[in-house]
């Protein structure tokens, strides 16, 4: 044993030799790398005057273009840029793709030690940022981190300070994921705390109140606008029509009426009645609809790259952006990874779908704005391969120039404008072509104000995001979207309601009401908070942040809880983040809530009547594993003799 014990020391210890040697290598080329691309930088832009006007001297000629003329006209100032603009500039600008931060809200030039496997990950697989900015010529990112507001101010700070020192001064588009939400998982959001919290998208949909939900936009806006964010990649305006679809909480629901409403509550939210400086841009999700997955497999992943219409309900998907995203002037549009199988002339993935980007998105409902693709549709990653469904056999820049053709603008999660670069030099693209999209994406940028100031106040970062007001309005959104499923007159429940409780994250809160007891046996009322099944999976890194497959517990969690509800009258919470199947919970607990996103605090107030249950189910809970696999993918509400109907919810 002590020889087995020894053995194992050395092992462990030759590999963090080998780790911190590797890390000192990546370290050291990146340090030096970072070096030669600051030299690619010129000087910053001074501030000159002009017939009494001031302006940014972004190329720092010492005049005034029209570009950086603040009062000239957009679409003129958008020619005079794209004019000076050379091919590389133009295929910089046609990518958008993460990048990194320190701690402390600086670049990242090198690798960072994280405790977070994200972060820890993104801090060796991301290039510098320099890297992109000054040599790749990019001028649009997806930011990942999560930092406190103060420090993702500078952040965004600094970085428009190195894009000012490129030749064009051409300004930063910094993009999020949604960073709202209660829960902490990548795959539907980042959480933020510097930022008021509020329900998924579910739970919005729950409230059925479209002033609230363009009030938390409005909120969202003022959030993102103080740091620096100015493009948000959300809504989802998709439909959870297939109940196994791991990215179904991101929607608001199975109706596409309902989701039509709240899509364009949330981008007037969010944008205004037009993009201005005061505006944060929408990219609206995922056209034409990229709900209807083939047993709800997600896209993301091989296995799920079919979306399946066996109700022949396509054009049911496309309502929420012909009804709710359009009208709204949505300003940007990104296609899902999925294959419309039998939809159009080749069954090819949208973003490389002329029939459904140039034909009936830009044709047909005439969309000008821009269209980005999903992440990592043309390059296998370190993470994994291209998400290139139905184009595997084409090479990278052959599918460059497919979803170019197809009409997209833009490439999510790449950061490869060589293969762009060589289209146009070999004569495969013309640079009149690329002019098309990088016009759409600097229009945004101008309208978003970002040529005249791309800066923000650090210290009033702070003020802004979280505010007490901006937290005050979640925490009545969180009550609101709370669905009361069923009640047999135990709620709401009296002061000092002695309570067992399993589930929470902080259960102390029950005792600002109530009085919270360790045994069940002491309880007057049980209370168990419950999370939506799903199955664990491991053959793709992603996999652990998409809640996927079966709707039911397993026996051993079923049993785990009906054990516990049964001792006492007892109160469910389920989190929903899809469709879970509750029926023998519903039967022997006395009172059952689906909740989207609700905190400890919040739930404590309903259960006593200090806020008001008053959700309606954004869809149907199904009553069977049966009854799920029957139901069609493309089709709402469609499940046999469901537990509970789409818009079912009780109040007190």
């Amino acid at each position: 044993m002590k020889k087995l014990l020894k053995i194992l020391k050395y092992v462990l210890f030759s590999v963090l030799i080998i780790v911190l040697l590797g890390y000192g290598i990546v370290y050291f080329k990146m340090k030096m790398d970072s070096k030669a691309n600051y030299k690619l930088l010129g000087e910053e832009a001074p501030t000159l005057s002009h017939s009494g006007y001031s302006y940014r001297d972004l190329n720092k000629n010492g005049k005034m273009d029209i570009y950086e003329n603040p009062n000239a006209n957009i679409d003129d100032r958008v020619n005079d840029l794209v004019g000076q603009m050379n091919v590389e500039e133009k295929a910089g600008s046609m990518f958008i793709t993460m990048i990194g931060t320190t701690p402390d809200g600086e670049p990242m030039e090198t690798p960072v030690l994280s405790t977070e496997p994200i972060a820890l990950m993104m801090s060796f697989v991301l290039p510098s940022n320099s890297e992109m900015i000054a040599r790749q010529k990019m001028n649009s990112f997806n930011i990942l981190a999560s930092l406190e507001a103060d420090k993702m101010a500078k952040y965004n700070n600094s970085i428009q300070k190195m894009a000012e020192r490129t030749r064009l001064g051409i300004p930063i588009t910094i993009a999020t994921d949604p960073r709202h939400g209660i829960e902490n998982n990548p795959g539907s959001g980042l959480f933020t705390p510097a930022f008021s919290k509020w329900p998924s998208s579910f739970g919005l949909a729950a409230t059925r109140d479209t002033l609230l939900v363009r009030e938390f936009g409005d909120i969202a806006r003022q959030e993102y606008n103080a740091v620096g964010i100015r493009l948000a990649l959300h809504p989802m305006a998709d439909l959870a029509t297939e109940p196994r679809w791991g990215r179904a909480s991101g929607t608001f629901g199975e109706d596409a009426y309902l989701s039509a409403m709240m899509t364009k509550a949330y981008v007037l939210g969010f944008q205004g009645d037009s993009l201005d400086q005061n505006s944060v841009a929408c990219m609206t999700k995922h056209f034409s609809g990229g709900g209807p997955q083939e047993d709800g497999e997600d896209a993301h992943f091989p296995y799920g790259k079919n979306q399946v219409y066996p109700g022949d309900n396509f054009d049911y998907h496309v309502i929420p952006f012909t009804e709710g995203a359009f009208p709204a002037n949505t300003a940007q549009i990104m296609p899902y990874y999925g294959i419309p199988i039998g939809q159009t002339s080749e069954d090819v993935a949208f973003g490389f779908n002329k029939d459904i980007i140039q034909g009936l998105l830009r044709d047909s409902l005439n969309f000008q704005g821009v269209v980005c693709t999903d992440w990592n549709i043309i390059s296998d990653s370190k993470v994994g391969e291209a998400r290139a469904w139905g184009v595997e056999k084409l090479s990278p820049k052959e599918r460059v120039k497919k979803a170019l053709d197809a009409g997209c603008d833009q490439f999510g999660g790449e950061n490869a404008p060589e293969l762009i670069v060589a289209l146009v030099n070999e004569g495969l693209i013309d640079d009149g072509r690329l002019d098309v999209s990088v016009k759409r994406i600097m229009k945004d940028k101008f309208r978003l104000g970002l040529f005249d100031n791309p800066y923000v106040d650090e210290q009033k970062a702070t003020q802004i995001a979280g505010q007490e007001n901006f937290r005050s309005k979640g925490k009545i959104a969180q009550a609101k979207s709370m669905v009361l499923l069923k009640n047999e007159a135990i709620l709401p429940l009296k002061e000092g309601t002695k309570i067992y409780a399993e589930g929470m994250l902080t259960p102390k809160f029950l005792n600002n009401s109530g009085i919270l007891v360790k045994n069940p046996e002491d309880a007057d009322v049980i209370l168990k908070r419950i999370s939506t099944p799903y199955d664990e999976r491991s053959d793709y890194f992603l996999e652990q942040f998409f809640h996927q497959g079966r709707l039911y517990y397993s026996d051993e969690e079923k049993q785990d809880i009906l054990d516990l509800i049964s001792q006492k009258p007892s109160i469910v919470v389920a989190n929903l983040e899809r469709p879970a199947i509750l029926t023998e919970i519903a039967e022997t607990s006395s009172a059952l809530f689906a909740e989207f996103g609700t905190s400890d605090e919040v739930l404590v107030d309903v259960l006593f009547g200090k806020k008001s249950p008053t959700g309606k189910l954004p869809f149907e809970l199904p009553s069977s594993w049966e009854a799920v696999k029957n139901q069609k993918e493309d089709v709402p509400y469609d499940s046999k003799d469901p537990l509970y109907p789409y818009g079912h919810g009780l109040r007190y």
